[in-house]
């Protein structure tokens, strides 16, 4: 069995994805645990992650990285790697989240392949209640117990075959073999689901039958919720400022592999950035305003622009990958980690529908004005920006107008002998 020191360490000191008493780390520390040098197949390596005591104290594999050709990977690849969570304010009446296997279950041997070394493929067999997320390479022996971890079966999600990584074809081997990649299903709102960068392989060349067990890991985005900014009071007949009532009403927390950083390269993003901050703020918009100094109610009309186009959507996608009307990335495999994310929808204004953040037409809006009094309109306006860890914008951000939370306000210009009984009515034109 050839192995290979790592020769360039890449220390990844970063906080973990915290998921209930489960920590996901990140590593691009590996070391070679077999080729094909030799095998006229197509090249192919399988690598360990190795995360550092003094960085990743704890952190297992869940399975190893195959990999299709003959470089070296370390340094250059990032996988995730896991770990129990220990600390003082954790259920400990919970199962864990980790347990290794109970055993091994060959998958493939490179026997007959003319290759340097002797190579096997194993299938973790885990406990009752968890799952095993990658397979594990090995020479003639069965791996140790304690090389991977299990992760407990509520903390992952069911996901599918992916690409094909590799084949033994013409190889010579007495038996076939192929490694496949993880694809993870459509993220739910609120939710990541992404795959740890292992691999899952059967006997045979053809795509494996769907009842393959794949799974990816989740996590929820984590979403910090403050109070929302105080609706505005019309205190006289004034027209009031065009900007009322600004807050930063929700934060999310997303991990450094959901976001497309034009200036930061993956492997720095764990460095620097292992989470980045979508802000949202809120505020009142004065889109109307009346003063009524007659003798009789009169309507008023007016029209309302709204901040949101496809044009800007879009532009933020390229700039960050992220999207704000449904899942991302849009294109599978398109970064270091395969993943599916989307945002809630309270914290992405889609709890209706998602259409809305390409509806750029202006609104019209109309309302009575009873007399004698001052009236004001306000329009909810919610601005979003992408923040490094160190507070430095990824991109230009992006604003939406919930035409939705029109607000109105008004303010009496002298005492009326008759008050009316009904309040101020409003209705949207829009078509």
């Amino acid at each position: 069995m050839s192995t290979e020191e790592n020769q360039t360490p890449s220390p990844l000191p970063m906080e973990p994805i915290k998921v209930d008493n489960l920590l996901i780390g990140f590593t691009s520390e590996f070391q070679r645990i077999w080729d094909n040098r030799r095998s006229r197949s197509q090249p192919c390596s399988f690598w360990r992650p190795t995360p550092t005591a003094d960085l990743l104290p704890g952190f297992f594999p869940l399975g190893d990285l195959a990999h299709p050709g003959l470089d070296s990977i370390d340094g250059k690849r990032v996988v995730a790697v896991v770990s129990d969570d220990h600390s003082q304010n954790t259920d400990g009446a919970k199962a864990k989240a980790l347990r290794p296997p109970t055993d091994f279950e060959l998958v493939w041997r490179s026997a007959g392949s003319r290759t340097d070394a002797d190579c096997t493929i194993w299938r973790p067999i885990p406990p009752d209640g968890y799952v095993a997320l990658g397979l594990v390479c090995a020479d003639r022996d069965k791996p140790s117990l304690n090389t991977v971890r299990c992760v407990r079966a509520d903390l992952v999600i069911g996901a599918f075959v992916g690409k094909l990584i590799w084949n033994d074809k013409d190889s010579g081997a007495k038996q076939d073999f192929s490694a496949w990649s993880v694809q993870p299903p459509a993220a739910a709102a609120g939710e990541v689901y992404f795959a740890p960068g292992s691999f899952i392989g059967v006997e045979g060349h053809a795509r494996p039958a769907t009842n393959l067990p794949a799974y990816s890991l989740r996590m929820q985005i984590p979403v910090q919720v403050n109070p929302p900014p105080k609706a505005p009071t019309l205190s006289g007949q004034k027209q009031p400022l065009p900007v009322e009532a600004v807050r930063v009403t929700q934060i999310a927390r997303l991990p450094w592999f959901t976001i497309t950083d034009p200036d930061l390269p993956a492997l720095e993003q764990t460095r620097t950035s292992p989470f980045y901050r979508m802000e949202r703020t809120d505020k009142y918009i004065l889109v109307g305003y009346s003063h009524n100094t007659g003798t009789e109610a009169q309507t008023v009309k007016w029209k309302v622009p709204r901040l949101q186009s496809s044009e800007k959507l879009q532009a933020f996608a390229h700039a960050s990958s992220v999207e704000f009307a449904g899942q991302w990335p849009m294109k599978p495999d398109s970064g270091p980690i395969t993943f599916s994310a989307r945002l809630s929808h309270d914290f992405a204004h889609t709890e209706s529908t998602s259409s809305n953040w390409f509806d750029s037409a202006e609104t019209e809006f109309l309302a009575l004005v009873a007399k004698n009094k001052a009236m004001a309109a306000y329009l909810m306006q919610s601005d979003y920006k992408l923040l490094r860890e160190n507070g430095t914008e990824v991109t230009t951000g992006v604003s939406f107008t919930e035409v939705s939370s029109l607000y109105l306000t008004e303010f009496t210009t002298e005492e009326e002998p008759d008050p009316l009984s009904d309040p101020p009515t409003v209705r949207d034109t829009a078509p």
